[in-house]
C-alpha cells in the first residue's frame, strides 16, 4: 500500500511540474512577445522620424497592426495550450479514481 502511495505522490509530483513547466513556458513566450512588440516599436518611431508626414496614416496601420499581431499569436498559444492542461488534469483524475477504487473496496 505504501509503495502504490508513494507512486501516486510522484506521479502527481511530475503532472505538478509539468503544469510548471508549461507556465514557465508561456510566461517566456509573453516577454519574448513583449520584446518582439518593443523591438517593432522603436523601429516604427524610427520610421516616423525619417519618412515624411504623408506616410503617417499608412504607418499608423501598420503599427496596429504590428500591435494586433503578438496578441493574436498569444491567444492562439493559449487556446493550443489549454486543451493540454484539461487533458493533464483528466489524466490525473482518472489516476486518483485508480487508486481510490480498491482501497473503497477493502474499507467497506
Amino acid at each position: 500500500h505504501l509503495a502504490t502511495f508513494l507512486l501516486l505522490l510522484l506521479l502527481l509530483l511530475l503532472l505538478l511540474l509539468l503544469l510548471l513547466l508549461l507556465l514557465l513556458l508561456l510566461l517566456l513566450l509573453l516577454l519574448l512577445l513583449l520584446l518582439l512588440l518593443l523591438l517593432l516599436l522603436l523601429l516604427l518611431l524610427l520610421l516616423l522620424l525619417l519618412l515624411p508626414l504623408l506616410l503617417l496614416p499608412l504607418l499608423l496601420l501598420l503599427l496596429l497592426l504590428l500591435l494586433l499581431l503578438p496578441l493574436l499569436l498569444l491567444l492562439l498559444l493559449l487556446l493550443l495550450l489549454l486543451p493540454l492542461l484539461l487533458l493533464l488534469l483528466l489524466l490525473l483524475q482518472l489516476l486518483l479514481l485508480l487508486f481510490l477504487m480498491p482501497r473503497m473496496r477493502l474499507l467497506s
